[in-house]
């Protein structure tokens, strides 16, 4: 009996999270094609990534041993679809390796926004918001869309 609830209570979490992945895909209502960051914004990250990032993934944002490239094919190919809030929190949670509180998060935000620009993402007037939820409604397109 216990192993029948275990496994309907497995089932039910995985249809629950995919329909609100579905959801939250639903939501998606802009690109970084649209201008989502600031270049102010861009310009503090880029201080913040070189103090606290570029160890690793490379003054050029190509990657080393053991950090992947976040600038690029390989970085847009791996991105593409997927929502800055992902990113975000990709970043949030496990940079840098070890010790990801020893860079704030308004300091992530502003990393997210280096990276969007160094990718070549326009900027805009509005800076990138640090609610992971808002985040979550840009999507990272690799090309921009046609409209």
């Amino acid at each position: 009996m216990k192993l029948k609830l275990t496994i309907a209570m497995i089932l039910a979490a995985g249809v629950t999270g995919s329909f609100s992945w579905r959801l939250r895909a639903q939501d998606v209502s802009s690109s970084v094609w649209d201008g989502v960051y600031t270049q102010a914004q861009a310009d503090r990250g880029k201080t913040a990534y070189n103090e606290s990032c570029a160890a690793c993934h490379g003054d050029q944002l190509t990657g080393g041993e053991i950090a992947p490239a976040l600038a690029g094919g390989d970085f847009l190919s791996n991105w593409n679809g997927l929502t800055v809030g992902q990113l975000f929190d990709r970043t949030r949670t496990g940079m840098p390796p070890g010790s990801p509180a020893k860079v704030s998060r308004d300091a992530k935000v502003d990393i997210i926004a280096y990276v969007l620009s160094f990718n070549r993402f326009p900027a805009g007037d509005k800076e990138l918001p640090s609610q992971t939820a808002m985040m979550n409604t840009i999507r990272i397109d690799a090309e921009k869309p046609k409209k």
